[in-house]
């Protein structure tokens, strides 16, 4: 896992790549989300959607209700990054667009731009 701290608009985002697979259920995705933030003093996390495991983009299974609800209940705003175009669920669709149109969740193609939202760019 890598992470980068970046600082854009007096704003700091924990920007994290990892190859493995961090977020497999709302427990291991809490533990990780409080260490990002104990380690880098960040509210504001993005991280690769290969570190998320396939069940969270699949909503009926719920994980991804219940893993942003505990994001936004620790004040974390979160940005999810990565090519989404593989993803043909109109629901899961639907969800990552209203997500983009909030202040906490983001679905971005970039880690770039996923700064650039939790940053309010």
């Amino acid at each position: 896992m890598k992470i980068e701290v970046i600082q854009k608009n007096n704003t700091a985002v924990a920007v994290v790549y990892s190859d493995k697979v961090l977020l497999t259920d709302v427990q291991s995705a809490l533990d990780w989300m409080m260490s990002v933030k104990y380690e880098t003093h960040c509210t504001n996390i993005a991280l690769n959607k290969e570190a998320i495991t396939r069940d969270f983009f699949i909503l009926s299974t719920c994980l991804a209700g219940e893993i942003l609800q505990k994001f936004i209940n620790y004040g974390v705003r979160f940005a999810i990054y990565g090519d989404f175009s593989g993803y043909t669920s109109k629901p899961l669709k639907d969800f990552m667009y209203e997500s983009n149109k909030g202040r906490d969740i983001y679905f971005q193609p970039t880690a770039t731009l996923a700064v650039d939202k939790l940053c309010g760019s």
